[in-house]
């Protein structure tokens, strides 16, 4: 009896020593010490800036910013122009517009919490859950129908257009209809991805100046509609 009172005592002990002692804190994390890195997107309309989300989307960013440091999207097409939708591109060659060699394809990471609202840029992809490589678009509108649902996979959300969505909403109002291999939705004057390139945080683009802002931290998880 008197060793279980003395094992109750020396719990109560830990405890309250426990409760003393401020519990170490966590290092921040790495979007509260690293600012999300951006792409800007020269286009033969103009140019737009892209914020990424590494820590929502990691396999996502990664392969888009492996594609930008090797020059992928350098005189590629935005092929795909549906008004009230989204602009699709960077597969395609704007010259010869065969599609170019991709590395592999990308795991769906739709399950992120972003959603596909205006201005935000998503991963495209085949209607296979894991289909997607190089090709991204841009939403023009609020697109709930390509979130995922307990039932179905939805389509990545991994960054958002933080200047020049100007530029985007003209590229999105071109006309379009056929054009060489694509049988609709193609500009008739074509939209060509000059260049993207990573764009050094605090640096000034045509766009203004390239800082982050509370604003443009990453976003909460927000659930589909």
């Amino acid at each position: 009896m008197t060793g279980c009172v003395a094992m109750g005592l020396l719990l109560l002990g830990s405890i309250a020593h426990a409760a003393s002692t401020p519990p170490p804190q966590p290092p921040p994390s790495s979007s509260e010490t690293q600012p999300s890195p951006r792409v800007r997107v020269v286009t033969s309309m103009g140019s737009f800036v892209i914020e990424l989300y590494p820590d929502r989307a990691p396999l996502t960013v990664a392969s888009f910013l492996r594609y930008v440091r090797e020059g992928q999207y350098t005189n590629t097409l935005f092929h795909r122009v549906i008004a009230n939708f989204v602009i699709q591109g960077g597969g395609h060659d704007a010259t010869t517009y065969k599609l170019k060699p991709i590395h592999g394809y990308v795991p769906n990471e739709s399950g992120n919490g972003l959603q596909n609202k205006r201005g935000w840029v998503g991963l495209a992809r085949a209607a296979a859950p894991h289909t997607g490589n190089c090709q991204f678009y841009v939403n023009l509108v609020d697109n709930p129908e390509l979130d995922p649902l307990p039932t179905r996979w939805g389509y990545a959300v991994f960054g958002k257009v933080v200047q020049g969505m100007d530029v985007v909403d003209r590229i999105g109002v071109t006309p379009t209809g056929s054009m060489g291999p694509f049988k609709t939705d193609a500009p008739l004057k074509p939209v060509v991805i000059e260049t993207i390139e990573v764009v050094p945080v605090g640096t000034t683009t045509p766009e203004g100046p390239v800082v982050t802002t509370p604003n443009s931290l990453t976003p909460p998880v927000l659930s589909p509609k």
